[in-house]
C-alpha cells in the first residue's frame, strides 16, 4: 500500500486504511486481525502492532456494544504517518458518548469501564468528536519500526 496525503495535513505523507464492519461482536475479532495484517505490512514494530491491536479491540467493542444503531455499520480507520504516529478512529452512529474521564489504572475501572482505561494507558491521547450522525472515538499511539 503506497503512502497518500492525509486530508488534515496534505504536506505529511501517511499510510491510510479503513474498513466498515457490521455492528456485531464478531466484527471485533475481524477488525483486530485486519489491523495486525495492515500494520505488519506497513512495517510497524511488534510493540506498536500489539498496542494498536488492543486499542482497536476496545474501541470496536465499545462501538458494537454502545453505539449500535440497527442497520448502521461501524467504521475503523487507521493512519500511520512519517512521524511514526498511529491514529486509530472508530466511528458509529450511536449518540451515546464515552465518559469524559476514565480511571488512570485499568484495574480501578469497573468491568464495563475497563476498555477506555486501557485505551488511555496504551495511547498517547484519545478523544471523541461529533459526526453528522454519531461520533468518532480516536486514539494516537506512538509506533516505532
Amino acid at each position: 500500500m503506497k503512502p497518500e496525503s492525509d486530508e488534515t495535513s496534505p504536506a505529511v505523507a501517511s499510510f491510510v486504511w479503513w474498513r466498515r464492519y457490521p455492528s456485531t461482536p464478531r466484527s471485533v475479532t475481524v477488525a483486530r486481525h485486519h489491523v495486525v495484517d495492515v500494520l505488519t505490512e506497513w512495517g510497524v514494530g511488534e510493540d506498536g502492532v500489539a498496542s494498536a491491536e488492543l486499542v482497536v479491540s476496545e474501541l470496536v467493542t465499545n462501538a458494537v456494544r454502545h453505539g449500535l444503531v440497527p442497520g448502521r455499520l461501524v467504521e475503523l480507520r487507521v493512519t500511520y504517518d512519517l512521524a511514526k504516529m498511529l491514529t486509530v478512529e472508530v466511528s458509529d452512529a450511536g449518540d451515546r458518548w464515552p465518559p469524559a474521564t476514565v480511571p488512570e489504572d485499568p484495574g480501578d475501572a469497573a468491568e464495563s469501564g475497563r476498555g477506555l482505561a486501557l485505551v488511555a494507558a496504551f495511547s498517547d491521547g484519545w478523544g471523541v468528536r461529533d459526526r453528522e450522525v454519531g461520533k468518532t472515538v480516536w486514539a494516537h499511539l506512538r509506533a516505532w519500526e
